[in-house]
């Protein structure tokens, strides 16, 4: 019996990403993630990661430690993407296969072991199913019960369209 289909949605809004500022020229590549690998991304699979408000954008790039920042380009991004699944909901985690629990892993502990952390098995499963990217629950230190990003493996074009804003040209 085949699944239920998952229960794809649209982002609109703005999102917020702070970057390295070796990487502010080409912000939304999703290059670094590519190199790096992320908790929702294995190294080789590019992805963009983006925080849904300001306050988050600063807890994911703090990494617990607000009182320190590296030189950052903070860049506003107008999105407007189809094929979103929200992972922050337990309808769309139960529809996933997924919970809280997984989604929280201690991903970087589980790769330096040598595991497949359960999310990047998530992440594949999710975009042989068509889905663009996901809206997430925040699990930096410090986040709030409001923090969400938007993680997208699949950007650019009508359907998925991610701008950097940049009316001055600053970001080269």
């Amino acid at each position: 019996m085949k699944p239920p289909p998952l229960p794809l949605t649209r982002y609109s809004g703005l999102a917020y990403r702070a970057h390295d500022p070796r990487w502010a020229f080409a912000p939304t590549s999703g290059a670094g993630a590519a190199i790096h690998g992320g908790r929702f991304n294995p190294k080789g699979l590019a992805a963009l990661y983006l925080a849904l408000t300001i306050e988050g954008m600063f807890a994911e790039v703090s990494h617990g430690f607000a009182h320190r920042f590296p030189p950052l380009t903070v860049v506003t991004y107008d999105v407007d993407c189809t094929d979103v699944l929200d992972l922050t909901t337990a309808a769309g985690r139960q529809a996933a296969g997924t919970d809280l629990g997984a989604l929280g892993c201690a991903w970087m502990l589980e790769r330096a072991e040598g595991l497949t952390p359960p999310t990047w098995t998530l992440t594949k499963r999710l975009i042989a199913a068509g889905v663009a990217g996901v809206v997430v629950p925040s699990f930096a230190t410090g986040a709030t019960e409001g923090m969400r990003n938007l993680v997208l493996w699949r950007w650019g074009g009508e359907q998925q369209r991610v701008v950097a804003w940049d009316a001055e040209g600053r970001l080269g």
